[in-house]
């Protein structure tokens, strides 16, 4: 007789972190339930498997039949946020086919973990893939010496920190007008650059706001105000785009969404996959942290999650190519929760010291 108050149990867990993300709430224990969507959506399915397997007298029963339901919304639901993500989507960014002669542009996006010390195994991966661009998260001055011995890479934007927010840019190519800035808090660095990609300018910006979670920050509030300031400044941008780094924000989040609405970037993962590159460690806890949006300019060649550096995050390899023509606009379409959340975020403080931030 314990099958019906066990599945009764299992299925309002699963409803109440199903309904959590509908708050707006900024706090870190409510913003954290945006995460594991896919791990709610094959839970869901367990509970179905379950329901069927184990002694049917639960299902055959009224309140057992309304629980039934209650699943089947929860696993819809759940794979409503996570379809796009997959790759039986319709691709966003469209791929770049082989005959077109159009300059292009790779970059291997890395965040490394500050106190991991397999250095090796991360510059073994830039000799393999010779990326134009290396962009390394959490660096500081003993991972800013070993990444200095690579010598292809002569220009370079360095400000290593022992907070876990250090921050690297090693090019290929020149980087012009190249800065980094504060644009929430003055330990939280990100990095403004433009590039020279065969003949056309070229901007990056390369971001690492704090995540919400217990020791980092109590709520989301900074890295929700960062990620629209920039998409802010972004929206009157007209060059070739590319933002690259780890959001500490899953594809699929309102904040995310908002980012990208507001800035009219397009996700290259959209039609091809998750490409989940945290927690490295734990393969039944990850999701995509460590995003590359890009403007309507750019092509997909190839998008990687690259193997195991030593770190909690995966690093992420993509090839782009500049094309003549811009794609249509699929960046997500306003909604009245965007418009809330977006007005929440504008009315902080912290969003009206940054809504200028240096170019």
């Amino acid at each position: 007789m314990w099958v019906s108050p066990f599945l009764i149990l299992f299925a309002i867990v699963l409803s109440v972190f199903t309904l959590l993300p509908l708050s707006t709430a900024k706090a870190w224990w409510i913003r954290a339930t945006d995460f594991p969507r896919l791990q709610l959506a094959i839970m869901a399915v367990i509970w179905l498997i379950l329901a069927i397997a184990l002694p049917f007298v639960f299902s055959a029963t009224r309140v057992g039949s309304i629980w039934w339901l209650v699943v089947f919304a929860v696993l819809a639901y759940q794979l409503w946020w996570i379809w796009p993500s997959s790759p039986f989507h319709k691709q966003e960014v469209m791929n770049l086919e082989h005959n077109e002669d159009i300059p292009t542009l790779s970059l291997l996006s890395a965040n490394v973990l500050m106190d991991n010390r397999d250095s090796d195994a991360l510059i073994k991966l830039v000799k393999q893939y010779h990326p134009d661009l290396l962009i390394t998260m959490e660096t500081n001055d003993w991972w800013q010496t070993q990444l200095d011995s690579l010598e292809s890479y002569p220009h370079r934007l360095a400000h290593p920190l022992e907070n876990k927010y250090g921050m690297h840019l090693y090019s290929r190519l020149p980087l012009k007008d190249a800065l980094v800035e504060f644009l929430v808090s003055d330990d939280i660095p990100s990095i403004n650059t433009k590039l020279d990609v065969g003949g056309t300018e070229v901007r990056l910006h390369i971001v690492h706001p704090t995540p919400p979670a217990p020791g980092e920050n109590d709520s989301s509030e900074e890295r929700d105000v960062e990620l629209l300031v920039l998409a802010q400044f972004l929206k009157s941008i007209e060059i070739p785009t590319i933002v690259s780094g780890d959001l500490n924000d899953v594809a699929w989040s309102k904040t995310t969404r908002l980012f990208r609405s507001v800035s009219g970037l397009l996700d290259p993962r959209t039609g091809r996959g998750m490409f989940n590159t945290f927690h490295a460690d734990y393969w039944f806890l990850r999701w995509p942290l460590d995003h590359v949006f890009v403007s309507k300019h750019w092509r997909v060649n190839r998008i990687e999650r690259l193997p195991y550096i030593g770190s909690d995050h995966f690093p992420v390899y993509v090839e782009l190519g500049l094309s003549k023509y811009m794609q249509p606009d699929t960046a997500p379409a306003y909604d009245d929760s965007d418009h809330k959340l977006k007005g929440e975020t504008q009315d902080l403080e912290a969003a009206k010291d940054a809504s200028n931030p240096r170019r």
